[in-house]
């Protein structure tokens, strides 16, 4: 059976387009209201037989699709670069490679995870009482999926999803539909049974009609503003969401830090995918003893990158995803410059080529007043601010509105951690920068307007999971104390339990037997 859904042709198309060069590269439905939700239906009752399926069943097909990536490795990377515009190079380190060590992951610990988990219950468990807490399948997940990483992020939801028992409709990014179907043919190819995972495709109004279908959850990536449409429209259903709403990361380099590893760090975390991630360095924190000599570092390695069509394996830096994501930078840069901050490398589009390219900007003098400092850019620009001592770093990276990661640097790994857990964002790092969400056995997500929930590690598995709790008693020859009929005897024995029983102590506890007795004669005379 296919997991592959083929919507009926429709003279409104999406149309893909090569942001290096202009090109069409491909075509997709735009799928109707009526189409999503005949789509989650499909979904709803494929869950029925799916969510039967042991873990077992499961992990053999996402294992069977994590080989066909492998067989098809060159062509997936190839196609990732040429709809996302980023180098092949990074289709493969950062997209290909992680997803892939996640699904093994997954597939292979994930029954361990959910396993039914004993709960201490105190002094109930001496009543013949016992409790656990199992984990439900959702039913049906809807992924709602950005253009950045068109095939990492979805992929490592869906199998996610699927793993724990649930079905999914995916829809991904307009501007990148031919690696969300691609993410199908995949699945297709394994057999993966049908209606259990449907990719459709469509604009922002088919995003729409898939959070007005009443999944039972959506997870979004993408800007906060739509972000905050998709709660909204949930709420009316009560349909849970995971919100990942990007970022303003902040990096804080202190004097005695290692310069050649952080300034390096510092550019590939600005840059890397044309500074198009959501934890991208965005804010550049330096210490003011260290501020000239660190930026000079910044810009000679700047000057070195090479930017180039994604398809050349020696491209650093490839194009940025449309002319609209492109035109924020420039506002951002003619901003800084507006503002008193330096342009000192870069600062304008890349002439050299016909497609949406900017080049590599460093920023100097930057405030965190200034408007390119404050609103997430997502482009391939460095601003660099300079702060004085530790209590004004934390003060600086914290001045913000968003929340995913940060960066610390430094060699004195004890100051590393404290000030790392004193910064607001949902991942810290201390001397590593950028890349933990290739890491899928850690939990992704941040704070403030960077969105709530989790998606990767445990805690990701938990948010498609209902857990459930099972109590049983064994003794049910005996009545229960706090039965009907009351009386004074059962008073005397509710003041006992408020006094011994609920302290937690067996010692306690056994000073209300003589009580209980009594009680449990009183209710069986009755």
């Amino acid at each position: 059976m296919s997991a592959v859904i083929s919507f009926p042709t429709k003279t409104d198309e999406i149309i893909s387009y090569n942001p290096a060069t202009g090109e069409e590269i491909g075509r997709a439905a735009n799928a109707s209201a009526e189409e999503v939700k005949e789509a989650v239906e499909r979904a709803r009752q494929s869950f029925q037989n799916w969510c039967e399926t042991s873990f077992k069943e499961r992990a053999k097909f996402i294992m069977e699709a994590r080989e066909v990536i492998l067989a098809e490795m060159n062509e997936i990377a190839q196609l990732i670069s040429t709809e996302s515009g980023k180098p092949i190079v990074e289709a493969l380190s950062m997209e290909i490679a992680p997803v892939l060590d996640l699904m093994q992951y997954f597939a292979r610990n994930a029954q361990k995870i959910l396993k039914p988990e004993k709960i201490n219950i105190g002094q109930l468990k001496f009543l013949g009482r016992s409790s656990k807490i199992i984990y439900q399948p959702l039913g049906v997940i809807a992924i709602i999926s950005p253009w950045n990483y068109p095939f990492s992020i979805p992929l490592g939801e869906v199998v996610m999803a699927l793993i724990a028992g649930n079905t999914v409709v995916l829809k991904p990014s307009e501007l990148t539909p031919l690696v969300g179907l691609k993410i199908s043919e995949i699945f297709a190819k394994v057999d993966l049974p049908e209606n259990v995972l449907q990719v459709i495709t469509g604009d922002g109004q088919t995003g729409a009609a898939l959070v007005e279908s009443a999944p039972d959850k959506i997870m979004f990536t993408g800007s906060v503003a739509t972000g905050k449409k998709i709660a909204s429209e949930a709420a009316k259903n009560l349909t849970p969401v995971v919100l990942e709403l990007g970022g303003k990361d902040p990096m804080i380099v202190f004097e005695d830090a290692d310069l050649e590893a952080a300034s390096s760090a510092a550019i590939w975390g600005a840059f890397c995918n044309s500074g198009q991630s959501c934890s991208s360095v965005e804010r550049l924190y330096v210490e003011e003893s260290i501020a000239e000599k660190f930026t000079k570092l910044i810009v000679e390695k700047t000057r070195k990158l090479n930017q180039n069509l994604g398809s050349d394996a020696t491209t650093d830096i490839g194009a940025m995803i449309s002319e609209n994501q492109l035109k924020t930078v420039e506002k951002h840069v003619a901003d800084f410059k507006r503002s008193g901050a330096k342009i000192l490398t870069g600062g304008r589009r890349n002439e050299n080529y016909q497609g949406t390219f900017f080049q590599p900007t460093v920023i100097a003098d930057a405030k965190n007043e200034m408007r390119g400092m404050r609103e997430e850019t997502f482009g391939p620009t460095l601003p660099i601010a300079v702060f004085k001592d530790e209590k004004e770093a934390i003060e600086l990276a914290n001045d913000s509105d968003f929340g995913l990661t940060a960066s610390v640097w430094t060699k004195n790994l004890r100051k590393g951690k404290r000030v790392a857990a004193k910064i607001l964002a949902g991942t810290v790092c201390v001397n590593e920068v950028l890349y933990t969400h290739g890491i899928g056995q850690t939990p992704w997500g941040g704070f403030k307007q960077s969105g709530y929930g989790r998606t990767h590690g445990k805690l990701g598995l938990m948010e498609l999971v209902a857990p459930q709790h099972i109590h049983v008693n064994r003794y049910t020859v005996l009545p229960n104390a706090w039965w009907f009929g009351y009386s004074e005897n059962a008073l005397e024995t509710f003041r006992g339990f408020a006094r011994y029983f609920s302290s937690g102590s067996l010692f306690q506890t056994v000073k209300l037997t003589p009580q209980m007795l009594k009680r449990v004669k009183e209710l069986r005379k009755k």
